[in-house]
């Protein structure tokens, strides 16, 4: 694998070689003599048939999590949360004890403690970590969703980005079924806060419990703001916004 050096970028395949691009990087590498044919059909290949089963298994398992909480995540995610996910599914899957290789499932092992304590805590930016924004402990109630966070004062228990003079407090509660595919989700009430505003009780409640059989995703978000004009803008479109897995039942 090497990268592609120059003003015009090329993706496809030419003179023997791929050209690709992958996490923002254009790449080549040469092209494999190895058919596809070949590695569906031939016993040699069987673990990477294998290998290949699961990665797609992992695939979709990710994908499933981040469209039940695209809504969540369009301003509090990093470029490479897409991967981010898709390892951590694969991780669940090798939770599977149950079905053999080629054939686990990241659903198996989300549904064992071990499996949700895993999904527990997942940032969705990793250049902003929740842990490293809020100082101050909350509480979620997983039979209704509701997250509390009491005696929030912004100016203590809240890290800041220079510029920033307000931000925004939003929960959110998922109920994913990763076996079948089927989700809902809602969001809680948004409470905004200067930073400069006295310590208040901060309560977040989700419109309505999702329905559904699957597992219950409660998220937490910090967005921050800057107050110009009498208009709160978005700051840094984003970069700084905080969202995160706080609890999984």
């Amino acid at each position: 694998m090497a990268n592609q050096k120059g003003i015009i970028k090329i993706e496809g395949t030419m003179g023997g070689m791929t050209f690709y691009k992958k996490d923002g990087e254009y790449l080549v590498k040469e092209k494999s003599s190895i058919s596809a044919d070949k590695i569906a059909n031939d016993p040699a290949f069987a673990r990477t048939r294998e290998n290949n089963a699961e990665f797609g298994a992992a695939g979709i398992a990710g994908k499933l999590l981040r469209d039940s909480l695209r809504n969540m995540m369009l301003n509090a995610s990093d470029s490479l949360v897409t991967s981010r996910v898709t390892q951590i599914m694969h991780n669940e899957l090798k939770l599977d004890a149950t079905n053999t290789r080629g054939k686990r499932t990241p659903a198996t092992g989300l549904a064992l403690a071990t499996g949700k304590a895993l999904l527990k805590g997942f940032n969705f930016n990793a250049n902003s970590m929740l842990s490293g924004v809020l100082y101050k402990p909350y509480t979620v109630v997983t039979a209704t969703g509701v997250i509390t966070i009491t005696g929030l004062n912004p100016a203590t228990d809240i890290a800041a980005p220079a510029g920033a003079t307000h931000m925004s407090i939003t929960g959110g509660m998922a109920n994913i079924n990763f076996a079948t595919g089927v989700w809902a989700a809602n969001l809680t009430n948004v409470q905004n806060l200067a930073l400069t505003a006295a310590a208040t009780t901060v309560t977040l409640t989700p419109t309505a419990v999702p329905a559904g059989t699957g597992i219950k995703v409660h998220l937490l978000k910090i967005e921050f703001f800057q107050l110009l004009n009498g208009v709160q803008y978005p700051l840094k479109n984003g970069s700084y916004n905080a969202l995160a897995i706080v609890e999984v039942a």
